[in-house]
């Protein structure tokens, strides 16, 4: 069985190829652990792993709200996608709660 084109990160069952006859192996790193991986999974998938780059977050939006509760966000971009079962990418958004507290909230009847 052959790797090409099928390297998964993690515990991939779906990951597979066939082997032996009446046997599968594994194209995801748990095979190591295992001991099912793919004859060229060492040179296919751990020499080309290329794990996920990201750029720096962006500033925090504006409070949703301008008065009372509400929530900013901010993201980041990918710089490198994942590729051949390298790390994925981590979040790319975030949100926190905010208060809002334009001049005027406090006049509003």
């Amino acid at each position: 069985g052959s790797c090409r084109h099928r390297c998964c990160p993690g515990r991939n069952n779906a990951c597979w190829a066939p082997g032996t006859p009446r046997a599968l192996c594994y194209c995801d790193s748990y095979c190591q652990r295992t001991g099912d991986c793919c004859q060229d999974y060492h040179a296919t998938c751990l020499r080309a792993a290329v794990g996920c780059a990201v750029g720096p977050w962006g500033p925090w939006s504006g409070c949703s709200s301008p008065c009372g509760v509400g929530s900013r966000a901010r993201s980041r971009q990918v710089t490198v996608p994942p590729r051949h079962g390298g790390e994925p990418c981590p979040d790319l958004k975030q949100r926190r709660g905010c208060l809002g507290e334009h001049p005027t909230c406090g006049t509003a009847k």
